[in-house]
Order: structure tokens, then sequence, then C-alpha cells
């Protein structure tokens, strides 16, 4: 049996675990062990364990505690923190998903020590890095023994990076394995809508009922700490709103809902809470946000999962970022990136008001990314 260090930390990793612990359990509980370490990058009950409940991740055996810190104090916490425990379980693999400091920290400690490190979300690139996760992204890939890409794009950029894709069993981190095998989000859109579907109240309990909505997520530093971003994508949501008699709903990460009321004008910020057509929760569930997603007319987004997701739903989608590393969702014009220009964010609008995009090619895999992954790791685990 194969010991498996699976990382998570931030909210979106927990949600991508839960498609590997749901195949190790169903398929491979006889070859696998799933080890889960929590990081306690997001340690708020409405980012973490809240997702953990509801998608029935395996209790993670541990729980580093680590918090909110600067980048550099984090991610050498975290370091210090996953080593012991790699030093104590000796594990077959560390797997570590998308670009947080968690997953830096989990290719640090890793390959430091010479244990195989499994990335999964690798290859996909901003090209910027100002962005911090382009560079944990980068960091990652270049100390993996196995890259696992979501995308054509992801793996085209691994081979123009002088990756050789054509390198055969056993893979190691000086000879390492890439593979497309499809977005494990993919896995989950399709296992979990159906639940979401049965189990969720969220269009109730919110009060949209029958009404068009749109829907916002934000949460990037780049957003948030800078108030004049932060002031013009509210402006934007505002108008929206006003101008177009559609509602809006926006769940808050916690940090984002502390930084506006620092960041925007006492008067705006009344405004902003008191226009009807403007619903802003706190953090919803996993089903409650798929459920939102489902339903919407349009997404705003400056997170790259929401991007995928709003994909996966066939939905247009405004990206609040002036760059992504979802690269293909632009190609196809089903998304458009509009920074935070208030006068751009409304033109991107607009444009997909009076012509939505009709085509969602399946560029996410075939839904059986988390199984293709557990069966490679245990043949490769064959061949050391």
């Amino acid at each position: 049996m194969i010991r498996l260090l699976n990382i998570i930390g931030a909210r979106p990793q927990i949600i991508k675990a839960a498609a590997i612990s749901r195949t190790v359990k169903d398929h491979y509980r006889d070859q696998i062990r799933d080890i889960i370490i929590h990081t306690g990058q997001h340690y708020d009950e409405g980012m973490s364990r809240v997702f953990i409940d509801e998608l029935d991740i395996p209790e993670p055996a541990y729980n580093l505690k680590v918090g909110s810190k600067s980048h550099g104090r984090q991610t050498a916490e975290m370091i210090t923190g996953l080593e012991e425990v790699i030093l104590k379980e000796k594990p077959d693999y560390v797997l570590a998903y998308g670009d947080t400091n968690s997953t830096l920290a989990a290719a640090v400690a890793a390959s430091k020590i010479n244990v195989p490190l499994v990335h999964i979300e690798a290859g996909m690139r901003s090209f910027t890095k100002l962005m911090p996760e382009e560079i944990n992204r980068i960091l990652c890939d270049h100390v993996s023994s196995i890259l696992f890409t979501p995308t054509p794009a992801g793996f085209s950029n691994l081979v123009k990076e002088g990756f050789n894709t054509a390198n055969a069993m056993p893979w190691t981190i000086d000879h390492p394995g890439v593979i497309h095998c499809g977005d494990i989000m993919y896995d989950n859109y399709l296992h979990y809508l159906p639940v979401a579907a049965r189990n969720s109240n969220i269009i109730s309990r919110t009060g949209i009922g029958e009404q068009m909505y749109n829907l916002m997520t934000i949460h990037r530093p780049s957003n948030t700490d800078n108030p004049e971003h932060l002031r013009h994508i509210f402006e934007a949501v505002m108008e929206i709103c006003t101008k177009e008699q559609i509602m809006s709903v926006i769940p808050l990460h916690p940090r984002t809902a502390r930084l506006m009321k620092k960041g925007l004008d006492e008067r705006f910020l009344k405004k902003l809470q008191s226009e009807e057509r403007i619903k802003i929760t706190g953090p919803v569930s996993f089903l409650d946000m798929i459920l939102l997603e489902q339903h919407a007319n349009m997404i705003l987004t400056d997170s790259g999962g929401v991007q995928k997701e709003a994909y996966f739903f066939n939905k247009p989608c405004i990206v609040l970022r002036k760059e992504t590393e979802w690269v293909e969702l632009v190609e196809q014009g089903t998304t458009k990136l509009a920074g935070t220009d208030l006068s751009e964010i409304l033109r991107c609008y607009h444009e997909f008001s009076g012509k939505r995009p009709v085509s969602f090619p399946p560029i996410f895999g075939d839904g059986h990314a988390a199984s293709l992954i557990c069966r490679l790791l245990i043949e490769n685990a064959a061949l050391k």
C-alpha cells in the first residue's frame, strides 16, 4: 500500500482533495492510504471546516494551524511543520494542488528531503511573475516528480519550459512524468451538482427566488488591498444593478468584508449596503456556490477556480484581473479580462449582454481525472 500525504490549506485545495479522497475510498482503499495534512492557511470555519464536512473529506490527520501571516513567515512555518510530518510518516508521495503558499511549502519541504512531489494542476501560467501564485506554480512544477496538467495548454507550457513528456516510468525529480489528465474540479462538478440540487437551499435562503442575478466573488489582495480597485469594482456592480435592473449576489471572503469597511468611504459603503438589488452574504459552502453559479446570468470574479466553474456551467465570465492562468477560456471567447477599470468592466458586461458565448468545448477532460491520477501513482510506485 502506498502512503500519500495529501496537502490542503486554502478552500480550493480542500475541494480538489475531495476528488482524490473520494476516488481512493471508492476504488483504491486497499492500495492507497490517504493521509491529509491541513496547513491552516484558511482557518476560518466558513472557509475550511464547512467544506471538509460537506464534501465528506477524511478528517485531517494533522493541522499545522499556521493561520494568516506575511508570505515569508507563513510559508516558512508551513515548511517547518510539513517537514516534521513527512519525516514522521515516510510517505511514498507528497501531493500538492494549485498555486498557494501551501503548495509552495509542500514543494520545498518534500523536494529538500527527496520525497517525490506530485503536482495536480501543473503547467498553468498567467505569464506575469508579479502574481505570487505564478511564482508558486513555477517553483512547484520544477521540483515535482509527477506533474498532472488539467488542460492541453498546461501540458504545452511544460513542453516549452523543457520538460520531456516522453519520460517513461519510474518518474523521479530528475526524470519527471508529465501527464495531461483533465481537471479534478470537473470530476467534482459532475459528482456534486446533483447533490447540490438536492441539499442546497441557497436560492431560497438569500431571497433570490426567480429573479435574474449576476454572481461576483472577490478576494485577491491585489484587489482587496487597493481601495481604488475595490471602489471601481463595486461602482461597476452598483451601476450594473441600477441601470440594468438586475440583482447581484456577492458571497464575501471574511478578509474582503473587513477591507471594504477600511477601504471604501463611509457614504459609498452605506449606499452599497442599502441597495436592495445587491445581496452581500458571508462565505458560502461549495454546494451553495455551484448552485449559485448554475443559476447565475453572468459571473464576475478574480478567482481562478470560479473562472473554470463558470465555464462548466456555460456562463459568461468577467475576470477582475488583467491576466489569467486559464488562457483557453479567453481564447474560447467565454471569458473576458477586465481588470479593475470601471469602464472596462462595464464594456465587457455590455458586450456579453449583447452577444453571449454559445460554444463551451470540453477542454477539461472526461470527469475521471482523479481515477487516472491514483492509478498512475500506484503503477509508478511499483517500479521504484
